[in-house]
């Protein structure tokens, strides 16, 4: 078969064959990391629906029957497990589990889960080694490090560019084949360049929800746009801003799940009693605060501590944090989503949209029919290259003169000013195009 795509004449023209030029080759870089972060995400839009099946002998309870008092609980956690109890979760649910994390030796939570109605420790885990937490770690690759992180965050930005150069491709300008239908057979590029076209334009605006809505939760843009957040009064409540977001303090290091409330610090009390209230009667003070099911009590582990109630549900709107004095009871603050400011609602309702939480069982599934379209995307356009390329070549669409480049230039400008990391990126492969065009033949005739 040709290497000269029908592309290349399109009556576009020389814009056109820019466009397609660049889509390419973010495509092929960023493929694999597509075909993971769809995969890892599928999997983790239903991690409710999943724990319970893999890890079903700590969640679920057999015994039945009326709780045992939190410290009775508390204790028998802290005899099997030793270390600092930070962390205590009432079942959320009939039949569930107590929870106690303990920090060990290495500072690891240790999740130690107990049948309430008997005390029996049903099992032991870390929280990094929870199923669930390796598969979003995996997803975000931090468990390879904080570099590797920086990664994914380009390929998010990358796929921001795919999404946009993709529709412009896709765009019918006249045509008819190939814009909604399918034309072909499998065993022809024709009908993987239909499928990878056909399947873009459906899923455009999910990919495209999905690449901006993952951001937030990056470490170098995702950072830096909470400060700027934070710091115009768009963000967090201003009492609960953390003046170290790495220090214990932060409620991330006990119970992450709020991008919003993670960086936020516990406030601190002056010790005003010989000791502080039974774990019980924080309960009490949380049912009578109409605390939803299942909401985590962080601990305090120092004189001036406080207990905090973290409720961080699937839905945005329900997260809620309540501060409690832990010598008299008192209710220090209760931040839920009504007092965040409009970008963190925003960014909040993004992300629990993004992990399929907000609008429960149809939202799970359009965000896993837009994993699946990913996935299949990834796989069309593989196989349509493979087809597509001379042998020892890489049909990269050919390189052309400056016509068209401006206007490019300046959606990817535009781009990389909003995503730093992607218009270094950008530059980084132009440069690249430029060094190495003599050898793969790569140049851009800029």
């Amino acid at each position: 078969m040709s290497a000269v795509d029908p592309a290349t004449a399109h009556p576009a023209g020389a814009l056109y064959r820019l466009v397609w030029r660049w889509h390419f080759y973010a495509g092929l870089i960023c493929l694999p990391f597509f075909i993971l972060l769809a995969t890892t995400g599928a999997l983790y839009l239903f991690r409710d629906e999943l724990s319970l099946i893999v890890e079903r002998p700590i969640l679920v309870a057999a015994s039945g029957g009326p709780s045992l008092p939190a410290d009775t609980l508390l204790s028998r956690a802290s005899a099997a497990q030793a270390g600092t109890p930070v962390r205590f979760t009432p079942p959320p649910a009939p039949g569930r589990s107590a929870e106690v994390g303990i920090r060990d030796d290495h500072r690891r939570i240790i999740g130690v889960f107990l049948d309430p109605a008997t005390g029996e420790v049903l099992g032991k885990v870390a929280d990094e080694d929870r199923p669930m937490k390796i598969i979003s770690k995996i997803h975000s690759l931090d468990i390879l490090g904080p570099l590797p992180n920086l990664i994914i965050e380009i390929v998010a930005g990358w796929a921001i560019l795919l999404v946009v150069s993709g529709v412009f491709l896709w765009w019918p300008r006249g045509r008819k084949a190939g814009v909604v239908t399918v034309r072909g057979r499998p065993s022809q590029r024709l009908w993987w360049r239909d499928v990878h076209a056909v399947t873009g334009a459906f899923a455009a605006v999910v990919f495209l929800f999905l690449a901006v809505t993952g951001m937030p939760w990056s470490g170098f843009w995702g950072e830096n746009y909470r400060n700027i957040v934070n710091a115009s009064g768009l963000g967090m409540p201003a009492a609960s801003r953390a003046t170290s977001v790495a220090s214990d303090a932060a409620l991330a290091s006990v119970n992450a799940g709020s991008w919003t409330m993670d960086a936020a610090a516990a406030p601190t009390v002056t010790p005003s009693a010989a000791r502080a209230l039974p774990l019980e009667a924080i309960l009490d003070i949380a049912r009578g605060r109409v605390m939803a099911p299942g909401y985590v009590v962080r601990l305090p582990t120092s004189p001036g501590g406080v207990y905090t109630l973290q409720l961080y549900p699937r839905q945005a709107t329900g997260q809620r944090v309540v501060h409690v004095d832990q010598y008299n009871g008192k209710v220090l603050a209760d931040i839920g989503f009504r007092d965040y400011g409009p970008a963190s609602k925003a960014t909040e309702w993004g992300i629990a949209v993004h992990t399929g939480g907000q609008y429960g069982l149809i939202n799970q599934l359009v965000m896993l029919a837009g994993c699946l379209a990913i996935v299949a995307l990834s796989v069309a356009g593989a196989v349509m290259w493979w087809r597509r390329r001379p042998a020892g070549g890489l049909a990269a669409p050919a390189p052309l003169g400056r016509a068209g480049l401006s206007t490019f230039a300046l959606v990817a400008l535009a781009l990389g000013l909003i995503f730093p990391l992607l218009g270094l990126s950008i530059l980084a492969a132009l440069a690249l195009d430029r060094l190495l065009s003599p050898a793969f033949k790569l140049k851009l005739g800029l």
